[in-house]
């Protein structure tokens, strides 16, 4: 008499292993994201504009432009990331860090993080953002487009170097900017 191999208790316990083994690495590589971009338009915030009169005239002053901080190019890491990136401060004190032309991979925990690390070409710069300082601005918003990220008041500019576009997930930067002030 023949047992079907699907009745065998050892066969039953191994395709349980490799369905779990299967659905973990489908929820923690999330594979379906390098084939879905997501794409961002967002227009540089407006500073807010004075309602009182601010140089005695009576008439309110004229907001004067954003002046930019910071700049930089991305290059690539894990993944091909292309795009610039400005530090930028409103006449209001606020300031934002604003991502331009980003074009890089989707993946899983992707964050925007501005870091005292030193940009490295190739492999030897992909996991050197987490071992000094840094500020998480969040989750990237979009894998694609132009994009800002707010920093909070109490950033000290002068104590960050680069922005890495860094996934969380992997400890692994997709690719990075060196900011020249």
């Amino acid at each position: 008499m023949r047992t079907s191999v699907l009745k065998k208790p050892v066969v039953r316990v191994v395709l349980a292993v490799v369905a779990v083994a299967l659905a973990v690495g489908v929820y923690w590589f999330e594979p379906w994201k390098l084939f879905v971009d997501q794409t961002v338009r967002e227009e540089l915030p407006q500073a807010a504009v004075p309602t009182a009169p601010v140089d005695g005239s009576g008439a309110p002053s004229a907001p004067a432009g954003p002046e930019v901080l910071a700049t930089g190019t991305f290059i690539s890491h894990e993944h091909d990331t292309e795009g610039t990136v400005k530090v930028i401060k409103f006449s209001d004190g606020g300031r934002v860090l604003r991502l331009e032309g980003l074009n890089t991979s989707n993946g899983p925990d992707l964050r925007v993080w501005l870091t005292d690390a030193p940009v490295k070409e190739g492999t030897a710069g992909w996991r050197v953002f987490d071992d000094g300082a840094h500020v998480s601005l969040g989750k990237l918003k979009g894998n694609k487009g132009d994009q800002n990220y707010t920093l909070p008041a109490d950033v000290d500019l002068s104590k960050y170097t680069s922005v890495s576009i860094w996934c969380d997930r992997f400890d692994v930067s997709f690719g990075a900017a060196e900011l020249s002030r």
